[in-house]
């Protein structure tokens, strides 16, 4: 009978420990944060405004930034050289593929295909990022026809003269 109680005691000194354990970890646990919602986003530039203040100026600075010239003095090629140069031109990449994200804010995204050759202009800068980032003149260069692309792409369907 001796072994029963026994048994029994330290059953019920194990069960109290294990409540006690649940009910501190229950009030240690972090509560989940509080969901940040982003801010609505209040459009002021029009489109005309992101093509000629973000995207034309970015792109010419990616597309000069890589090119052959043969002329009679010979062949020059042009890259950039210094990690400063590189930057630069990463800049304008960035501001390409921002500046998609700027063209489906708000009311400026007109359909589905605007949303879609928005998006082929973030996909092309970002294949120029990458390009950058491995500091490569010839994928770059590469680079520069899918951004071309994109742009052309959208100017055939939204032409505004």
């Amino acid at each position: 009978m001796r072994i029963v109680h026994w048994l029994f005691v330290v059953s019920v000194a194990l069960f109290v420990s294990g409540v006690g354990f649940l009910v501190v970890s229950a009030r240690t646990a972090q509560r989940p944060a509080a969901v940040v919602q982003a801010p609505v986003m209040k459009p002021v530039a029009t489109v005309r405004q992101i093509m000629q203040g973000i995207v034309g100026p970015a792109a010419k600075v990616v597309f000069e930034s890589v090119s052959t010239t043969v002329s009679l003095e010979g062949v020059q090629e042009k890259a950039p050289q210094s990690d400063a140069e590189w930057e630069a031109v990463g800049n304008s990449a960035a501001a390409l593929v921002e500046s998609a994200n700027l063209m489906t804010v708000g009311n400026r995204a007109i359909d589905a295909d605007w949303t879609k050759m928005s998006q082929a202009l973030a996909d092309a800068g970002i294949v120029a990022l990458k390009a950058i980032e491995a500091k490569d003149p010839d994928a770059l260069l590469a680079s520069g026809e899918a951004i071309n692309e994109s742009c052309n792409a959208c100017h055939r369907k939204y032409s505004r003269s």
